[in-house]
């Protein structure tokens, strides 16, 4: 049976390529950077020389690039990091409803240390409402924190937009950018948006896994979360994980040479959503074509759970999710479809479909066919 990975979002196969550098660095190259001895000052040089490589591919100085862990430890660093650094300024945090939980968590604990934070709300398509952005900036705003695309939806958020609200406004509050589902699918070139703290993870764009980063802009100093080391400009302490950080690099190079490819993956997402769509009845498909990258369908299924649905397509082979895979193990409800308007039979039938450049159209038909045949068997069960 062929199987038909379609949950890159959750995590993406590792390029054969990455796999190379990778193995090279724990057999050869498997020096500690802060070690003397020419072991350790050949990994400090791999470090350095993939510091350049990311920072090359979105426009910024290598000096800027913090290696951390992944997204959910570069969101931590950026969010908290900022609020206090920025505390004696004032706490008020400003985000968006639909924000990933990486995000939302670390917000929910400073609002607990005396922090308060106002919640923007989105549109029908997940896009952010700039006038109550805007109204919503206090003299005592230090952060805002806007996610690039949304890891359920794929709405692109309007960062340009907000990063010249944020400039134009009295104090200036730091604005922070989740890029995790951004980074090696789209442009990004922070040469012209006004970001100051922006993440990312190399598991999302075919690198390995327990490895990201953080955009921390030139000349400004945020708390450190981790310390004890010295390591990462004093951000973030600890050895750095050499073989994952040539590989993140690697992966993004190999991303961004293939950005030309998202035509086609627009393609293929416009393939199935005609299949589904032609033949089935009562479904809400919520990812917007217009404002959203072309990676990501997400399609409500009336009458259908959409875990049940999961596991039905599992079984053909076939590899989606119902939402975020860092929530979905949680039974609530998703609060990112919640915040678009959807009701409780549209989101507990909701399933996420994410591609990359390595899926095809044949995949994408034979997928949606399956899916049409499962959703109406699935139907047809629960009228009994």
């Amino acid at each position: 049976m062929e199987q038909i990975y379609f949950d890159n979002s959750a995590t993406s196969p590792v390029d054969p390529e990455v796999v190379k550098v990778i193995t090279k660095c724990y057999q050869e190259d498997f020096g500690n950077p802060s070690s003397l001895h020419k072991m350790g000052l050949k990994a400090e040089r791999l470090v350095e020389q993939s510091r350049k490589l990311v920072a090359r591919q979105i426009n910024c100085n290598p000096q800027e690039i913090v290696f951390t862990s992944g997204g959910t430890e570069s969101n931590n660093i950026a969010i908290k990091g900022a609020a206090f650094a920025k505390a004696k300024r004032g706490k008020h945090i400003i985000t968006t409803k639909v924000e990933h939980s990486s995000v939302l968590a670390p917000i929910e604990q400073l609002v607990e240390q005396g922090y308060s934070v106002t919640y923007v709300s989105v549109d029908q398509n997940g896009l952010v409402n700039l006038d109550e952005l805007k109204n919503a900036i206090r003299p005592d705003t230090t952060l805002i924190s806007v996610m690039f695309v949304n890891n359920e939806l794929g709405t692109i958020q309007p960062i340009a937009e907000i990063g010249e609200i944020v400039a134009n406004s009295e104090n200036k509050p730091l604005l922070h950018v989740d890029a995790v589902q951004a980074m090696g699918k789209m442009r990004i070139n922070l040469g012209e948006l006004p970001v100051d703290l922006l993440s990312f993870s190399g598991h999302k764009f075919h690198g390995p896994k327990g490895i990201g980063g953080l955009y921390v802009r030139k000349g400004l100093k945020i708390q450190s979360q981790i310390v004890g080391g010295g390591q990462e400009g004093d951000y973030r302490a600890g050895t750095e994980n050499v073989p994952g950080i040539v590989g993140m690099a690697k992966a993004l190079e190999i991303s961004a040479g293939n950005l030309d490819k998202a035509e086609e993956v627009g393609k293929l997402r416009q393939r199935m959503i005609d299949i589904i769509d032609g033949e089935l009845t009562d479904i809400t498909i919520n990812s917007n074509s217009q404002n959203s990258i072309p990676f990501i369908l997400n399609i409500s299924f009336p009458g259908v759970k959409g875990e049940v649905l999961l596991h039905y397509l599992e079984g053909e082979g076939i590899y989606v999710s119902t939402g975020s895979a860092c929530s979905s193990r949680s039974r609530s409800v998703s609060h990112v479809l919640s915040a678009i308007g959807l009701n409780d039979e549209e989101m507990e039938g909701a399933i996420r479909f994410s591609f990359s450049h390595y899926n095809t159209l044949e995949q994408a038909e034979k997928a949606a066919r399956v899916v049409v045949k499962g959703v109406n068997e699935l139907r047809m069960l629960m009228r009994r």
